[in-house]
């Protein structure tokens, strides 16, 4: 018997797109003296986030995907960060910007980044769509978040609960149901 959830909607599709367009602008104008800016999306949750980004942003790039997890299918983090596919590509003296879906602990951020930054990039800053100010366990922020939210377990927007939900248009947060 599987687990019974509804999905409550928190961050409309609209509010998403709007804030989306914004983070761009922003990040443009920080990389606006680029040559390019490798995008390095953190898979799986960050997919729909870095491919509605990288169309907003008005700067040469080249996206890359790492792949890492403190989670599996659990809804708590593990806090041991698990590197599950590498960049591809090279990112020495290059300017690096990393998409997270978002920050918890702060652990897989920061596991990232210092990994990241043995690879010695010209530059390097995080985007997260998401953050949880109140379960941060570790000093580390990304540069630019779409939304501060509270402590409950979100889906939607490519973020999953247990490879669901990830196709939801909009960030909604699981409330589990009787029956």
């Amino acid at each position: 018997m599987g687990v019974n959830y509804v999905v409550d909607e928190l961050i409309s599709a609209k509010a998403v797109a709007a804030r989306v367009e914004g983070l761009a602008k922003e990040i443009s104008t920080y990389f606006r003296d680029t040559e390019k800016l490798v995008v390095v999306g953190l898979l799986r949750g960050s997919f729909i986030f870095i491919a509605d980004l990288v169309r907003e942003l008005d700067l040469p790039v080249e996206v890359d995907f790492l792949e890492a997890s403190s989670y599996g299918d659990a809804m708590e983090s593990s806090r041991e960060v698990r590197i599950l596919k590498d960049l591809r590509g090279e990112i020495a003296g290059r300017d690096v910007l990393v998409v997270e879906d978002i920050v918890d602990t702060g652990y897989t951020l920061k596991h990232v980044l210092e990994i990241l930054a043995t690879r010695h990039p010209r530059r390097m800053e995080a985007c997260a769509l998401l953050n949880k100010p109140s379960r941060r366990e570790i000093d580390i922020a990304a540069k630019w978040v779409g939304f501060d939210i509270p402590d409950d377990f979100v889906v939607g927007y490519g973020i999953d609960y247990a490879q669901r939900n990830r196709n939801l248009p909009y960030i909604g947060t699981v409330r589990f149901v009787e029956g």
